[in-house]
């Protein structure tokens, strides 16, 4: 099952979006932070939607590739984000294969959910 995940910043503070089986979850007012520390917690919800989920074979989608490789080892996660890696790390995966990818941000459904108008109001 594909989970498409964004994070984001707006004046307002940041938000994310978590896209699962046709569902939108949207978060926002997550308060003061960065662009990043919101994708890092968009991958966190959809991490836990996932294993909520019990997907026996989840795939996460992501436009973050900075995010995206540091969750897999391939850069060094920055002191200013190894909170929300640890916090990450130590998550429960789903059962059977879990797997982390990038993809461009045209793609991202849930880049697209974050910024239609329609659902800028809903929250869930």
């Amino acid at each position: 099952m594909k989970i498409f995940f964004d994070g984001g910043h707006r004046p307002g503070g940041m938000e994310y979006a978590v896209v699962l089986g046709g569902q939108v979850h949207i978060v926002r007012d997550l308060g003061p932070g960065t662009s990043m520390t919101a994708e890092w917690l968009a991958l966190i919800a959809a991490t836990r939607l996932a294993h909520a989920a019990g997907l026996a074979d989840a795939v996460l989608l992501g436009d973050a590739a900075a995010v995206i490789a540091q969750a897999l080892g391939e850069v060094r996660v920055p002191p200013a984000h190894r909170a929300q890696f640890q916090l990450w790390s130590d998550l429960p995966r789903p059962p059977g294969r879990f797997r982390l990818r990038h993809i461009k941000r045209t793609q991202n459904l849930a880049g697209i959910a974050l910024a239609r108008p329609a659902l800028r109001q809903s929250t869930g």
